[in-house]
């Protein structure tokens, strides 16, 4: 069973930065990646996904601040978070699925694909 870790989460002012990083146990596997987010009293929510080509997808409410980026070579992702607001608040999830050598269709921001997840890392941005 993969195992996923993520680090890199904090506490910021709004308007900060915070860059998280998640690592994937089988660094021999290829995956698909993303980030999802779940806030107290809310639904999981996706925030962004990327495939092996680089090719990303965000959430709406994120766009033009959070980016996505991988090192395949490492199975690492991470999300680069900027201008972040008190709404950004939550616990952040890694989620990973293999996927085969020649995969390369557009990454899902459905939770229900990705087959493994990380224990999370707490966001919390104050005004």
């Amino acid at each position: 069973q993969v195992q996923l870790a993520e680090s890199g989460g904090g506490s910021v002012q709004s308007g900060g930065s915070l860059r998280l990083s998640c690592s994937v146990s089988d660094t021999y596997g290829r995956y698909y990646m993303a980030w999802f987010r779940q806030a107290p009293g809310k639904e999981r929510e996706s925030v962004a996904a990327i495939n092996r080509s680089n090719i990303t997808r965000y959430e709406e409410s994120v766009r033009g601040r959070f980016t996505i980026s991988a090192d395949n070579a490492k199975n690492m992702v991470y999300l680069e978070m900027n201008s972040l607001e008190p709404e950004d608040t939550a616990m952040y999830y890694c989620a990973a699925r293999a996927v085969n050598i020649l995969d390369s269709f557009p990454p899902t921001l459905s939770g229900a694909w990705y087959a493994s997840w990380g224990p999370g890392t707490q966001v919390t941005v104050s005004e």
